[in-house]
């Protein structure tokens, strides 16, 4: 065999092999290897978009945060001086409510006084004629009398 025949035997068949490779192989890997860095690169940039997010995210979560504590503190603000309201108002209440009690206390003092007086004065009253009674019964006589006055001081005590 001829040195020159292999030679160009097997250039012809490394010919037609990458013949056959640019022709039915290299197409579909291209494809394959254009569409994995298709996904890498849409990887990418989608981590960068995720990425993003997640700062805007942790942006808006803070005003987010900053805002209702904000509105917190309003609202326990506003509890606090809703409580003082509330209380001022018992006390006012409660004064009035004292005011009443004793007013109608002393009513009643005033009253019971006034029945306690009418009574004594009944009673002094009956004495009175009682002891007319008695004097008018006897006949007059001084020691009758002077008698009599001791007696009746001594009803009285």
């Amino acid at each position: 065999m001829n040195i020159n025949f292999t030679l160009i035997s097997q250039a012809i068949a490394f010919s037609v092999f990458i013949w056959f490779t640019i022709r039915y192989v290299w197409p579909p890997l291209l494809r394959a290897i254009e569409e994995r860095q298709k996904n890498i690169a849409d990887g990418l940039a989608a981590g960068e978009r995720g990425r993003h997010e997640l700062e805007l995210a942790s942006h808006r979560s803070s005003d987010v945060l900053k805002d209702a504590k904000q509105r917190a503190s309003e609202i326990i603000a506003q509890a606090e001086k809703r409580a003082t309201e509330v209380i001022e108002e018992a006390k006012h209440t409660a004064k009035e409510e004292g005011d009443r009690i004793v007013a109608g206390a002393k009513a009643d003092i005033e009253h019971e006084i006034f029945s306690a007086k009418e009574v004594l004065r009944q009673q002094v009253a009956e004495l009175a004629v009682a002891g007319a009674a008695k004097i008018l019964r006897r006949e007059i006589d001084a020691a009758a009398h002077a008698d009599l006055l001791v007696a009746i001081r001594e009803d009285l005590k």
